[in-house]
């Protein structure tokens, strides 16, 4: 293994080594079994050889401790000697013959693993660094810090040098993430994982590299079994005991498992053992699982019941500990106890992958066809779609209600229907959204289930944009709910308040959208996650239909890092997918790329699919891809966008399919229905930037439609007013919209100005039909220039825009390294990348462009 992340230690021994000459010194090098102490020696002394020669004049002489029940006496310090060639020197002889032959000429001694070493050889070298200052010696000790306690040979040794002046201490910490990647490869497993694992411990991280197939490497295994020879019995049953417990043993616990002091410093010894704030734990993951590999079969159900009785014992309420023994013990009783509490924790948390675990398990062990098993099914159902495993999420939701049926229970027949009307809205399915919402209001429940059911069905026809149909549902809904206490209703009348305020903001009352995001704060703040990340998903799409690019951006810089915390995938798919139109819409193409193919490949909701798929077609057409690559994305946003029958998305499509028809020159049956839609959007407000969209492709082709409602920079298009559209589109932030208005203008001059930004775009395929289109009006073309990336963010990642962004506001890179989570070396990298990428020589650049690059 290579010296990874070792390079500032191996520099700090070879300055030791340099300054042999002037006086003797003392290195400690301290880190765990497999930290690297060895390669680290080998690296800057020598090889393995007990003899070698790293620089002209200086001798490495090496000694070894040994792991042995009782120590060699004097073992490394006759293993010096004799490499010297001395056999037999008697007692009151051996400190002066000692210190005579290794200060004879410029000499490294170095003694490893000195955590075995012997009281009388510790006795020798604190004779030897006592003197040290005035001899050619660098004494070089390597010891696991683990262990040392009273008593201990190595104590009085380590003592000597904490009071000598002539000392360095190199303490080797885990590697880091970024070293587990390089050492894994890119075809590696999984590095946060592996981290996870191993604590950053080099040995096994290597081994896991050798062998990636393996779940726990033989030469893993078998490393740490060896640290458990010479255990008794009784320690080894204790040792098991610990490794029973994965999150560390309660200090509280080890009276009740009549564990003693005595057990656990021999325990210690063997260098698996650490104190956390846990408790008494493993050093890494991997030597816990190789302790557990070899418990043998039987023995670990007794293990479980044991810890189980014990943390009932002492009154512990972490639900899920409780139900990871209760599960390993095979006590059914308490596993359904247990997961139900733990699923309610992991719910307010926000894990809501753990949640579905909980209830999975509790379901499970949970007999016939209760109310109970009712109950469970619908939080299940809940949390799958929070997930965003929608069809799983279906089957429980059916499940639950086919129970709430024969129960004859109207609550709870409500309820089902209503979480199955939010789980088909989100699977693209508008018609059956709407039935479920429907069967939900008329199943007869009191007034809280109603006014929820009340609540979904006003949400529907907002998101439809028949705004007078929502209104008139919300009232009835906050009748219902007023009938009622506000707990019982707080989820529906927050759900009412973000509709209500949604529908203002469609109708261009920006003031709603501090409503929205005060709605968002406190539903999150409350733990209705779902709620809360809701209000941001709809105030982000509004946002950036509208145009309000800077808005959405910080609302969606906000919002995704909440979905990530909150482990809200449903939430964080859709609101990816509108970071990948925002990104489209700035000219940020890479940045656009990426976020719309993380939706796709995640197989997100149908509902979160649309726009990244109609992202995907138009950054290929534009690139000039054939239309066979295009065309299938297209096929999917509609279709999804069909299903869920929703002007916005509709228009969307067909603007894409019409800008397919302006590269292509084909004509696509699509577009057939251009004119029918065009008309409904038209009659419900909210849509001008929508129709306008589609109206300037289809004049573009030669197909001009008329609307009343259309946006002003698409209405001055159309009028013919190209060279203020450009200027609208421009102050907007949204450059291939400019470019593509100015491209119309009859005036040759400014037709070829929006040609060169088309250039510095880097939109091969659109710059290729514009050339043939304006040499089809008889226009001299330049020759194609070189392009460069200056104020062009086309080609920056979402991380690179991260760091531009951080850039711009004036962070240096050390301020930058530490909001990113990322080391100051690799933050270097990302600025010399964004610079390189911008076709800017210096950061100040970065900061004199911020508004005209969309980081502002």
């Amino acid at each position: 293994m290579g010296l990874f992340e070792r390079e500032l230690e191996a520099e700090a021994l070879r300055a030791e080594l340099g300054s042999l000459s002037d006086a003797g010194r003392v290195v400690t090098v301290t880190g765990d079994a497999g930290s690297g102490k060895t390669a680290l020696l080998a690296a800057v002394l020598g090889g393995d050889d007990a003899v070698a020669a790293p620089a002209a004049g200086i001798r490495v002489l090496r000694g070894l401790c040994d792991p042995l029940g009782t120590p060699r006496p004097l073992g490394p310090v006759r293993d010096i000697l004799q490499l010297l060639g001395i056999r037999d020197v008697d007692g009151a002889e051996l400190e002066r013959t000692f210190l005579e032959r290794v200060s004879g000429q410029p000499t490294v001694l170095v003694i490893e693993d000195a955590q075995w070493i012997d009281a009388a050889s510790s006795e020798i070298l604190r004779f030897l660094i006592r003197r040290i200052d005035r001899l050619p010696v660098l004494l070089v000790l390597s010891y696991r810090d683990g262990g040392i306690g009273f008593g201990h040979a190595l104590l009085p040794l380590l003592g000597e040098v904490s009071r000598t002046e002539h000392s360095r201490r190199l303490a080797l910490q885990p590697l880091s993430r970024g070293a587990v990647r390089e050492i894994l490869g890119d075809a590696g497993p999984d590095p946060v994982r592996v981290h996870d694992l191993t604590g950053g411990n080099p040995f096994f991280v290597t081994e896991i590299a050798r062998h990636p197939d393996e779940e726990l490497p033989a030469t893993v295994r078998d490393a740490v079994l060896a640290s458990t020879f010479g255990l008794t019995d009784g320690e080894l049953d204790v040792l098991q005991l610990i490794a029973a417990a994965p999150d560390a043993l309660d200090d509280r616990l080890l009276p009740l498992l009549r564990i003693d002091v005595p057990t656990l410093r021999r325990l210690e010894a063997t260098g698996l053992l650490v104190r956390t704030r846990r408790g008494i734990g493993f050093r890494h993951e991997l030597a816990r699982r190789a302790i557990v590999d070899g418990t043998p079969t039987g023995l670990d159900r007794v293990l479980h019941e044991r810890l189980l009785d014990a943390l009932a014992a002492i009154g512990s309420a972490d639900q899920a500990v409780l139900t990871h023994h209760a599960v390993a013990a095979g006590d059914a009783a308490r596993i359904l106890r247990h997961a139900r509490l733990a699923a309610g924790e992991a719910t307010r948390t926000g894990s809501h992958s753990e949640a579905v675990a909980f209830l999975g398990l509790a379901l499970a062990h949970l007999p016939g066809d209760t109310a109970e098993r009712a109950q469970l099914l619908e939080r299940l159902s809940t949390e799958q779609y929070m997930v965003s495993r929608l069809a799983e999420a279906r089957g429980s939701a059916r499940a639950a209600l086919a129970i709430r049926e024969r129960l004859g229970d109207a609550d709870g027949i409500a309820a089902a229907h209503d979480r199955r009307a939010i789980i088909e809205y989100y699977s693209a399915r508008r018609r059956a959204a709407e039935e479920q919402a429907d069967l939900a209001a008329q199943a007869g429940g009191g007034a809280a289930a109603s006014a929820s059911a009340q609540a979904t069905r006003a949400y529907l026809a907002y998101r439809r944009q028949d705004l007078t149909t929502a209104r008139e549902i919300a009232a009835r809904a906050r009748e219902l709910a007023e009938a009622t206490t506000e707990e019982e209703t707080d989820a529906a009348r927050r759900r009412l308040a973000i509709t209500e305020a949604a529908a203002q903001l469609v109708e261009g009352r920006t003031a709603s959208r501090a409503l929205l995001l005060l709605q968002a704060s406190a539903a999150i703040q409350v733990s209705l996650d779902e709620i809360g990340t809701t209000a941001y998903s709809n105030l982000s799409a509004l946002d950036i239909e509208h145009r309000r690019l800077a808005e959405a951006e910080a609302v969606l810089a906000e919002a995704i890092p909440l979905t990530i915390e909150r482990e809200i995938p449903i939430c964080y798919q859709w609101q990816t997918g509108m970071r990948a139109r925002l990104h489209f819409l700035r000219g940020r193409w890479t940045a656009s790329g990426e976020d719309a193919a993380r939706v796709l490949d995640d197989h997100g909701a149908p509902l979160a699919s649309i726009w990244p798929h109609v992202v995907s077609a138009l950054l290929r057409l534009r690139q000039g891809a054939e239309p066979a690559a295009i065309d299938e994305h297209l096929a999917q946003a509609w279709d999804h966008a069909r299903e869920l029958d929703e002007s916005p998305l509709l228009l969307a499509v067909l603007a894409a399919y019409a800008e397919r028809a302006w590269h292509t020159g084909e004509w696509h049956p699509v577009l057939d229905h251009a004119a029918t839609e065009v008309a409904r959007a038209d009659a419900f407000p909210g849509n001008a930037w929508a129709i306008g969209d589609l109206l300037v492709w289809l004049a573009r082709i030669g197909r001009p439609m008329a609307a009343t409602q259309v946006a002003e920079p698409q209405r001055l298009e159309l009028d013919g007013r190209h060279q203020e559209a450009v200027d609208a589109w421009l102050a907007l932030g949204t450059p291939f919209d400019a470019a593509l208005a100015g491209l119309g203008d009859p005036a040759p001059d400014a037709a070829l100005r929006a040609l060169a930004r088309l250039e510095q775009l880097g939109v091969d395929g659109t710059t290729a039909r514009a050339r043939e289109l304006l040499s089809g009006r008889g226009i001299p073309l330049p020759a194609r220039p070189r392009r460069t990336t200056a104020s062009n963010p086309s080609g920056l990642t979402n991380r690179q825009l991260d760091v531009a962004r951080l850039v711009a506001q004036g962070l240096t890179n050390g301020e930058l390294a530490e909001r990113l989570y990322i080391s100051p070396k690799t933050a270097d990298h990302h600025v010399s990348a964004v610079l390189g990428k911008l076709g800017v020589s210096s950061r100040r650049e970065i900061v004199r462009s911020a508004v005209s690059l969309g980081l502002v």
